[in-house]
Protein backbone atom coordinates (compact mmCIF):
# COMPACT_ATOMS: atom_id res chain seq x y z
CA UNK A 1 0.00 0.00 0.00
CA UNK A 2 2.68 2.42 0.50
CA UNK A 3 4.64 1.81 -2.15
CA UNK A 4 1.71 2.94 -3.97
CA UNK A 5 0.85 6.19 -2.10
CA UNK A 6 0.21 9.38 -4.15
CA UNK A 7 3.55 10.93 -2.56
CA UNK A 8 6.36 8.46 -1.08
CA UNK A 9 9.41 9.44 1.24
CA UNK A 10 11.36 7.68 -0.56
CA UNK A 11 11.27 10.48 -3.47
CA UNK A 12 10.80 13.18 -0.62
CA UNK A 13 12.96 16.41 -1.35
CA UNK A 14 12.00 19.26 0.81
CA UNK A 15 9.70 21.75 2.22
CA UNK A 16 8.89 25.17 1.91
CA UNK A 17 7.05 26.76 4.76
CA UNK A 18 6.29 30.89 4.53
CA UNK A 19 4.13 32.84 6.55
CA UNK A 20 3.05 36.40 7.07
CA UNK A 21 0.73 39.24 5.63
CA UNK A 22 0.06 38.15 1.94
CA UNK A 23 2.08 40.91 -0.29
CA UNK A 24 4.87 40.50 2.89
CA UNK A 25 5.81 36.53 3.54
CA UNK A 26 9.46 37.35 5.26
CA UNK A 27 9.06 34.47 7.52
CA UNK A 28 10.07 31.57 5.50
CA UNK A 29 12.03 27.65 5.81
CA UNK A 30 13.50 26.02 3.18
CA UNK A 31 14.72 22.25 4.40
CA UNK A 32 16.60 22.38 1.04
CA UNK A 33 18.72 25.47 2.09
CA UNK A 34 18.22 25.25 5.71
CA UNK A 35 17.81 28.67 5.67
CA UNK A 36 15.24 29.95 7.85
CA UNK A 37 14.45 34.04 7.97
CA UNK A 38 11.97 35.45 10.50
CA UNK A 39 10.98 38.70 11.82
CA UNK A 40 11.71 38.86 16.03
CA UNK A 41 9.70 40.79 18.57
CA UNK A 42 11.46 44.26 17.69
CA UNK A 43 10.76 43.62 13.55
CA UNK A 44 13.99 42.76 12.51
CA UNK A 45 14.71 40.03 10.08
CA UNK A 46 16.59 37.35 11.65
CA UNK A 47 18.45 34.80 9.49
CA UNK A 48 19.17 31.13 11.07
CA UNK A 49 20.21 27.99 9.59
CA UNK A 50 18.05 25.18 10.95
CA UNK A 51 18.42 21.60 9.88
CA UNK A 52 15.42 18.85 9.70
CA UNK A 53 16.42 15.51 11.02
CA UNK A 54 15.73 12.82 8.81
CA UNK A 55 13.19 11.52 11.38
CA UNK A 56 11.79 15.13 11.05
CA UNK A 57 10.60 15.12 7.75
CA UNK A 58 9.07 11.60 8.14
CA UNK A 59 7.61 12.31 11.13
CA UNK A 60 6.26 15.36 9.17
CA UNK A 61 5.69 13.38 5.77
CA UNK A 62 3.82 10.80 7.81
CA UNK A 63 1.65 13.83 9.64
CA UNK A 64 0.62 14.81 6.03
CA UNK A 65 -0.81 11.30 5.24
CA UNK A 66 -2.84 11.17 8.21
CA UNK A 67 -4.20 14.41 7.75
CA UNK A 68 -5.23 14.21 4.56
CA UNK A 69 -2.63 17.19 2.95
CA UNK A 70 -2.78 15.99 -0.29
CA UNK A 71 -6.73 16.00 -0.69
CA UNK A 72 -6.73 19.61 0.89
CA UNK A 73 -7.19 22.58 -1.94
CA UNK A 74 -4.72 24.60 -2.85
CA UNK A 75 -6.13 27.73 -2.85
CA UNK A 76 -7.89 28.61 0.99
CA UNK A 77 -7.67 32.32 0.73
CA UNK A 78 -10.02 34.19 2.84
CA UNK A 79 -13.03 36.63 2.12
CA UNK A 80 -10.50 39.92 2.76
CA UNK A 81 -7.98 39.11 0.15
CA UNK A 82 -10.87 38.15 -2.34
CA UNK A 83 -12.14 41.17 -1.88
CA UNK A 84 -8.92 43.40 -1.94
CA UNK A 85 -5.63 41.84 -2.58
CA UNK A 86 -3.14 44.69 -2.45
CA UNK A 87 -4.30 45.79 1.11
CA UNK A 88 -5.15 42.67 3.12
CA UNK A 89 -3.30 42.06 6.18
CA UNK A 90 -4.75 38.70 7.36
CA UNK A 91 -2.34 36.63 8.47
CA UNK A 92 -1.06 33.87 5.46
CA UNK A 93 0.12 30.29 5.59
CA UNK A 94 2.08 28.71 2.45
CA UNK A 95 3.06 24.94 2.93
CA UNK A 96 4.79 22.93 -0.16
CA UNK A 97 6.16 19.38 -0.03
CA UNK A 98 8.38 18.60 -2.76
CA UNK A 99 9.23 15.06 -4.48
CA UNK A 100 11.19 14.17 -7.10
CA UNK A 101 8.06 13.86 -9.59
CA UNK A 102 5.58 16.47 -8.28
CA UNK A 103 4.98 18.42 -5.18
CA UNK A 104 1.80 19.53 -3.37
CA UNK A 105 1.34 23.07 -1.79
CA UNK A 106 -1.45 25.14 -0.08
CA UNK A 107 -2.08 28.27 0.81
CA UNK A 108 -4.06 29.43 4.07
CA UNK A 109 -5.02 32.65 5.32
CA UNK A 110 -6.37 32.95 8.72
CA UNK A 111 -9.93 33.87 8.08
CA UNK A 112 -10.42 31.03 5.41
CA UNK A 113 -14.21 30.42 5.39
CA UNK A 114 -14.67 26.88 3.51
CA UNK A 115 -14.89 23.79 4.63
CA UNK A 116 -13.96 23.55 8.45
CA UNK A 117 -12.73 19.89 8.07
CA UNK A 118 -10.47 21.39 5.24
CA UNK A 119 -9.20 24.74 7.54
CA UNK A 120 -8.55 22.11 10.53
CA UNK A 121 -6.20 19.83 8.72
CA UNK A 122 -4.64 22.65 6.85
CA UNK A 123 -3.86 24.46 10.30
CA UNK A 124 -3.13 21.38 12.20
CA UNK A 125 -0.27 21.05 9.25
CA UNK A 126 1.08 24.11 9.92
CA UNK A 127 0.93 24.02 13.38
CA UNK A 128 3.01 20.66 13.32
CA UNK A 129 5.73 22.34 10.82
CA UNK A 130 5.61 25.24 12.91
CA UNK A 131 6.17 23.21 15.66
CA UNK A 132 9.02 20.84 14.37
CA UNK A 133 10.39 24.08 13.37
CA UNK A 134 10.65 25.34 16.90
CA UNK A 135 12.33 22.28 18.09
CA UNK A 136 15.11 21.84 15.13
CA UNK A 137 16.05 25.89 15.68
CA UNK A 138 16.76 24.82 19.69
CA UNK A 139 18.72 21.91 19.17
Amino acid sequence: MIKNAPFRFADFESIEFKYGEPNHMVNEYDSKTRIYKYLDKKDSLITDTVKFTKDDLLYLHRKAMELGFWNLDTDMTGPEWQQDSTNSKVPRFYLEFNYKDKSKHITLDADFAGNPRMHDAAKSMIDEVNRMLATAQAR
